[in-house]
């Protein structure tokens, strides 16, 4: 089954996200920031990170970019509730595989995971 890294500074979001992954069958673990998901990342080479945008000490934006150096193959799903077109842009040129606003719904969620897992 694949490996699915939780990151986001709300721990509700992350201890809900890993709930529902670990129901669907997936190993789950999570991060707080930006910084703790590339230390996971370059240590576990999940197969998705589902990542929000705005964290304290490092953002996923930076942290996109950061994980796709390192491990290129994992997909990346950003997750946020403040996205511009200017940062939109910026996250499709970072190499994220897809993104969903918040509030978001989880079955939507949840198909957006199964389209970007590799085969």
């Amino acid at each position: 089954m694949p490996n699915i890294l939780i990151v986001d500074d709300q721990s509700g979001v992350r201890s809900l996200l890993r709930l529902v992954f670990q129901e669907e069958g997936y190993k789950v673990d999570t991060a707080i920031n930006g910084l703790d998901a590339l230390r996971k990342v370059e240590q576990w080479r999940p197969d998705i990170v589902l990542m929000d945008v705005e964290m304290p000490v490092m953002g996923g934006l930076e942290a996109l970019s950061l994980i796709k150096s390192v491990a290129p193959k994992t997909a990346v799903i950003i997750m946020t509730a403040y996205v511009e077109s200017s940062s939109l842009k910026e996250v499709w040129r970072l190499g994220a595989s897809d993104f969903i606003y918040k509030p978001f719904d989880l079955e939507d969620l949840k198909a957006k995971v199964k389209k970007v897992l590799p085969d």
